[in-house]
């Protein structure tokens, strides 16, 4: 597979490995499972890198339409839903389980495609019955079982391929991808931010172990920052690549992420667990190879 732009491409693959990994430190080798909390941080972190950024003219957003903001809201509920649940899902799952069930999203949009566009693919089925079999097996080969992690990992997928269905139905097409990040950004500050307290995550942080230690204090910050740096470099790509281009690094940063992960973090697998895995990869490469032949 010939990836163009292989240096954009590059730094977006090591954003997203930073990015996961550090997400992963923090929600389960620290265990600050306060995701209002969190989730806030890096929302809030991300808002305001790209509000300054704007002001500072390197990047261009445009806001001026109410009726357009107003309209994309309801994805902004979806955003906070995925960063939310995800959060849940990762702090409880290693990072090759949680990849796998996130990935058969694609089976939510697929079948908007096929049921509503009334598009079909013979590989592009193939690809999605992968994903679904792998995710759905998933949770009774692995030895880690975990019902919570995977009741939040199944939330998390309905709300991506939920917010990818609204992406394509979303009839306005003046709001770039950094307009709409912008305003996830500020919906989500706002909705977790009021959420903290009746969900009781503002006052029980208070009692958190690593509350005052600098390796929590670092992590934080490297989150928001590596967050903020991972959205640029993804609307980067997206803007400057072909839609196969950019799924194919999204593919081969997904696919680092998860092979890396066990040398950094405890996981226990056996060979039903890894088939389960190795399906996905299948089923996204062949996802992959649909969007760039157009098969």
């Amino acid at each position: 597979m010939y990836l163009k732009r292989p240096a954009g491409g590059l730094a977006f693959c090591l954003f997203y490995l930073a990015s996961c990994f550090t997400n992963k430190y923090v929600l389960s080798v620290l265990q600050f499972t306060y995701p209002t909390l969190f989730q806030g941080w890096q929302t809030l972190v991300g808002g305001l890198l790209l509000h300054v950024s704007w002001k500072l003219g390197w990047v261009e957003i445009n806001l001026c339409s109410r009726s357009e903001i107003l309209s994309w809201l309801p994805a902004s509920v979806l955003f906070v839903g995925i960063i939310y649940a995800g959060s849940r899902a990762l702090s409880r799952l290693p990072i090759p389980m949680f990849l796998t069930v996130h990935n058969a999203s694609e089976v939510i949009t697929y079948g908007f495609q096929k049921f509503v566009q009334k598009e079909t693919s013979h590989l592009k089925v193939c690809s999605v019955l992968c994903l679904l079999v792998a995710a759905a097996c998933l949770p009774l080969c692995d030895t880690q079982f975990d019902p919570n992690g995977y009741l939040w990992a199944l939330i998390h997928l309905i709300c991506v391929g939920a917010y990818k269905v609204f992406h394509k139905l979303w009839k306005p097409n003046s709001l770039s991808d950094l307009d709409q990040q912008y305003i996830n950004y500020v919906f989500s500050v706002v909705l977790l931010a009021s959420a903290s307290h009746p969900a009781g995550d503002l006052f029980s942080a208070l009692d958190f172990p690593s509350l005052y230690f600098y390796r929590f204090h670092s992590s934080c910050c490297a989150s928001g920052l590596l967050g903020f740096f991972l959205m640029l470099h993804t609307a980067k790509l997206k803007s400057s690549t072909a839609s196969g281009q950019y799924a194919a690094w999204s593919f081969l940063a997904k696919l680092i992420t998860a092979s890396l992960s066990p040398f950094f973090f405890v996981m226990t697998a056996n060979v039903l667990t890894i088939s389960c895995l190795v399906t996905s990869g299948i089923g996204e490469a062949l996802l992959v190879y649909s969007e760039r032949t157009g098969a």
